[in-house]
């Protein structure tokens, strides 16, 4: 039987989205050179993105903006991938409160699936980009505790492409954690 660990440590890669440029620090990005493979297949070259964002709200306010519709897609319009909303092709915003629903963000450039959501505390995501080969998802993970004078997030990706860290890496910057702090900012 296979666990969520287990199925999230297995999960397929996935290639780079959001329009994002190539600027990220390495301090965003773990971004090893590749090395061989071993006989059995195993490889020890893969990357990932942890980050830590401090927001001046409570936690409770940061969960609710990446699980609430309507807080998400009022988001969306304060990124860089703002234009995603209103292409030919842009599906509506929509992210299910549920574990095991789906969401489509950014026009329906990023889809995914919520795998776990632990309220106001942890969302655990299938998370994928259109241009990606079919079958290609990652995991994405939000993990939110308060802190003094708000809250902090802490987040991880991994999953996709080696090579792709610092694109998406950034990406995160200005499509998620800026356009966030702009929205709490306003409200």
């Amino acid at each position: 039987m296979i666990n969520r660990r287990a199925f999230a440590l297995g999960t397929a890669c996935m290639p780079v989205g959001l329009g994002m440029s190539k600027r990220a620090t390495a301090a965003t990005a773990n971004t090893k050179a590749p090395t061989p493979k071993l006989a059995d297949g195993l490889s020890h070259a893969a990357e990932s993105i942890h980050q830590q964002i401090p927001f001046t709200v409570d936690r409770r306010r940061v969960y609710r903006a990446l699980t609430d519709t309507q807080q998400f897609d009022a988001i969306t319009r304060l990124s860089e991938a703002a234009s995603l909303l209103t292409a030919a092709d842009a599906r509506p915003t929509s992210i299910s409160a549920t574990p095991g629903g789906a969401f489509a963000l950014f026009g329906g450039y990023v889809t995914g699936q919520n795998v776990e959501l632990q309220q106001d505390e942890r969302i655990v995501q299938v998370w994928r980009a259109a241009s990606w080969p079919a079958g290609a998802y990652s995991i994405a993970s939000f993990q939110l505790v308060d802190v003094s004078g708000g809250s902090k997030l802490t987040f991880d990706h991994r999953g996709f492409p080696d090579g792709q860290g610092s694109e998406l890496a950034n990406g995160w910057h200005i499509n998620y954690w800026k356009p966030m702090a702009k929205f709490f900012a306003q409200a």
